[in-house]
């Protein structure tokens, strides 16, 4: 009997690894197909509502044109934002120097030769390495995106036809039995999203009003990159207060005051996403926090930027269908995060 139980948890072992590695070799897939269904569950409600007032091919021209207009907005803001903060240091150049001279004197001044070390480890392939990267990055993400939008609309074409299709297989009870789960992951992904942005609003307008009541500069734009990045959870929010703390320290040439923004601006972040956005979720999104920190990390790690953003909607979406099946609810149960949640019988 415990030979059996070892040679089952082996092969499931062996089979996760394998999918793992699957998941991986075939990202350039695997993640456009992962985020279109995201986006086919989120705006599926527009289209289904505009599908009853027009015909098919004129709902779906209409939802990818609101689609497309509202991602515009979000990248026009966003690069806005970096724009300023670039221009800002083009600007101040002096005062970076500065503080490199008083943190190269300090450090001198502990034995510890910092032109020294630039002198002997710099290296321009480094530099060329670095942009070529930041190309290819770049690159890789207009095609992600690219494919993702040809997947998204191929997809809104076929939910109607999916839908009747789920009825065929396996019988109508287990056909339901899908759609039931669909819906149910489709609901939460909505949801998900209606209180991601939200809160990210919410961080936006709290994150610029701390920086006028500072005296930080690029208040608007401080709040702006703070609301987008708040889509990916932890790594967004890391570098919405990394960037404007290295900013507070070269503006008020004081590491006392830079360390207060830093501060602030996370407290900021703790308080509104592990206190107030779990009231704002519900029950229905409730997902352990470090469940929710190993999914970003671990889909990073797979898909990279795109990965980060979509591993909590995964997350969301395997503990539903752990829900649906008695076998497997103990582990939606164990990771939902919940003191004491109720499992359904």
């Amino acid at each position: 009997m415990s030979s059996d139980r070892g040679i089952h948890a082996m092969l499931g072992l062996c089979t996760a690894v394998l999918a793992v590695a699957a998941l991986y070799s075939a990202r350039s897939i695997f993640a456009p197909v992962a985020c279109s269904l995201f986006f086919i569950a989120i705006v599926w409600p527009l289209q289904r509502v505009l599908q009853a007032r027009m015909p098919k091919l004129l709902a779906l021209a209409a939802t990818v044109l609101v689609t497309f207009l509202v991602l515009i907005i979000l990248g026009s803001m966003i690069i806005w934002s970096f724009s300023r903060v670039g221009q800002w240091v083009i600007d101040d150049a002096a005062r970076f120097q500065a503080m490199y001279t008083q943190a190269a004197d300090w450090l001198e001044g502990h034995d510890v030769s910092v032109t020294a070390l630039v002198v002997e480890n710099f290296n321009m392939s480094w530099v060329v390495a670095a942009v070529q990267a930041v190309g290819g990055r770049t690159s890789s993400l207009v095609s992600f995106a690219i494919i993702t939008f040809v997947f998204t609309v191929l997809g809104l074409l076929e939910v109607d036809i999916v839908r009747m299709n789920f009825a065929l297989i396996r019988g109508a009870e287990s056909g339901k039995g899908l759609m039931q789960v669909g819906a149910d992951i489709a609901l939460k992904f909505q949801k998900y999203m209606l209180v991601r942005s939200e809160v990210s609003a919410l961080t936006g307008v709290v994150v610029w009003g701390f920086a006028l009541i500072a005296g930080l500069e690029l208040a608007t734009a401080w709040g702006l990159i703070a609301f987008i990045l708040n889509y990916i959870p932890f790594i967004g929010p890391l570098i919405a207060t990394v960037f404007p703390a290295i900013f507070a320290l070269a503006q008020f040439e004081s590491w006392r005051l830079a360390i207060i923004v830093f501060s602030c601006l996370n407290l900021i972040q703790f308080l509104i996403g592990s206190y107030l956005e779990p009231r704002i979720a519900g029950a229905a999104l409730s997902v352990s926090p470090f469940l929710v920190l190993f999914a970003v990390f671990f889909w990073s790690l797979l898909w990279g930027i795109p990965g980060a953003f979509i591993g909590v909607p995964i997350v969301i979406a395997l503990l539903t269908i752990c829900e649906q099946h008695h076998s497997t609810r103990w582990i939606a149960t164990l990771l939902s995060g919940r003191a004491g949640a109720p499992t359904r019988s």
